[in-house]
């Protein structure tokens, strides 16, 4: 899948939306180590990063070629602020159904970049005739959760002891879904 580039404006500052390009790849990376490190609501520690540039392009390219999936990348005023995407789950019996993932760097949390993304990521699901739009977050990550739960998200489950972190502790999971069909 593929997007037209939009800008929206968040009441100031502009966000750009645009798809992940290859030339992203090494920007992507780092992003991906620095956030790793900011939050324990992503599920890798820095240290597991170990993908290279052409693993990273690779990723990218598959992206832009697939029918079912779409990676946008977010600018605020010309800096990178963070991804969003749509996976779909592959079988003809789930073509229906896709996953949703973000990530924004901690410093553009609460500004609606989020809110704004996932409202992106909602009307190219109901352009590509998706039905139901998936997402896993961490049980106690109550910002992720409340916006999730504002843009039309249910929790149908909770998967207990989802992440186990460094330092012994564990973490739950809900499940969320959204329905979008028309």
């Amino acid at each position: 899948m593929r997007a037209e580039e939009e800008i929206i404006d968040l009441g100031g500052p502009q966000l750009l939306l645009r798809n992940a390009e290859e030339e992203d790849a090494e920007m992507l990376l780092d992003f991906l180590k620095t956030t790793c490190g900011e939050t324990r609501y992503l599920v890798k520690e820095p240290e597991e990063i170990d993908l290279t540039l052409e693993d990273e392009r690779t990723f990218i390219r598959n992206q832009n070629e697939s029918d079912q999936n779409i990676m946008l990348l977010g600018f605020v005023d010309g800096e990178y602020a963070g991804n969003c995407s749509l996976m779909g789950m592959g079988a003809a019996r789930f073509k229906h159904r896709a996953s949703l993932g973000i990530a924004l760097y901690q410093k553009y949390t609460g500004r609606g970049i989020g809110k704004a993304m996932i409202g992106k990521l909602i009307e190219i699901a109901r352009e590509h005739n998706l039905e139901q739009i998936e997402l896993e977050v961490v049980a106690d990550n109550q910002r992720a959760v409340s916006l999730y739960r504002k843009m039309g998200f249910e929790i149908f489950g909770t998967l207990p002891n989802n992440m186990k972190y460094q330092d012994g502790t564990y973490a739950d999971a809900y499940w969320m879904m959204k329905s979008i069909r028309r």
